[in-house]
């Protein structure tokens, strides 16, 4: 099956022969400190020459104690670090790729409360930003010299909030479950949203990544992964372009060279669609219930199991080139 790309003239998708964000963090005490975390490692056995395109894993970092729970956002920031929700903990765990405890951002408004983040994302600029779905609300962590810990503020309502990404412009981008949805906005410095644009008409939109040439990507859930490009205008989906057929495509990402990598959370496995060429299972041993994908600046692929409660990290571009 042949790969995609995307022609900027016409805005279609033609079928071509084949041819692989920065955290401005204020140090916080760890209430974890102390107790048993970081990376567990796990190598790889020796491999068959033939599948020296897989990607290597280097270890696997447990949940933090604490969580309730599995794994549920998942991002990686252009500094290396991991920003994870989890389970039913009121917080922002914040790692680095070793697995040791950075900080935690305590995730509570001023007058309503602790809440617990569905997904997060972290902007160029270092602004933290979460969904919260119980309230159907998106809020971001702003930091100030009368309040040098932060003071979360809701920056934007929704139905249904839950997968957030930047985009290459730096615009956020909320999927709204129940309407079907995908919203975009910029925000202010006074953390006030500008500029407001919806995709509509989607099925059970779950994750959103940034896409090829600035365009976006959406999984739905049980169903296909859309493409929009740069001016949100539909460009069809993996499912279609390529034949591929998904499970539950989960979590998205896209890497340095334009090429798109799915969790399929019921399939259990990662795959890579390159901007040309057939569609590449990535990982499938040792994943039970892949939810989150993300790339590190350092040629990592980071993936969060739900299955297992691990984060399990590879070494990825380094095996692709």
């Amino acid at each position: 099956m042949s790969g995609i790309r995307i022609c900027r003239d016409s805005g279609k998708n033609v079928p071509e022969p084949p041819t692989c964000l920065s955290s401005g963090l204020l140090g916080l005490p760890d209430p974890l400190a102390g107790r048993p975390q970081g990376l567990l490692c796990e190598l790889d056995p020796p491999r068959d020459p033939a599948h020296s395109c897989r990607p290597r894993l280097l270890g696997r970092i447990p949940v933090p104690a604490g969580a309730a729970g599995g794994p549920r956002g998942l991002h990686c920031s252009l500094d290396g670090l991991l920003f994870l929700t989890a389970g039913a903990a009121p917080c922002v765990h914040v790692l680095d790729l070793e697995g040791r405890s950075i900080c935690h951002l305590p995730c509570h408004l001023p007058g309503a409360g602790a809440f617990v983040p569905e997904d997060v994302a972290v902007t160029a600029a270092g602004l933290t930003v979460v969904s919260d779905l119980v309230s159907g609300a998106v809020h971001a962590l702003r930091h100030t010299a009368r309040d040098p810990q932060g003071r979360w503020v809701t920056v934007g309502t929704f139905l249904a909030p839950r997968g957030l990404a930047v985009d290459a412009t730096g615009r956020l981008l909320v999927t709204d479950y129940v309407p079907g949805a995908v919203h975009s906005f910029a925000l202010s410095p006074a953390l006030e949203p500008r500029a407001p644009a919806s995709i509509l008409g989607l099925e059970g939109p779950c994750w959103v990544g940034p896409g090829p040439d600035g365009g976006l990507t959406v999984s739905e859930e049980f169903g296909d992964v859309r493409l929009f490009g740069s001016a949100c205008q539909p460009l069809g989906s993996l499912g279609g372009l390529t034949g591929h057929a998904f499970g539950n495509p989960a979590g998205i990402c896209t890497d340095v060279e334009g090429s798109v990598i799915v969790a399929d959370e019921q399939q259990g496995h990662v795959t890579l669609f390159p901007r040309a060429g057939a569609p590449v299972c990535l990982v499938s041993e040792g994943l039970r219930r892949p939810l989150g994908v993300a790339c590190a600046p350092q040629g990592q692929l980071v993936v969060a199991d739900a299955g297992d409660s691990d984060i399990k990290v590879y070494q990825y571009r380094s095996q692709l080139a």
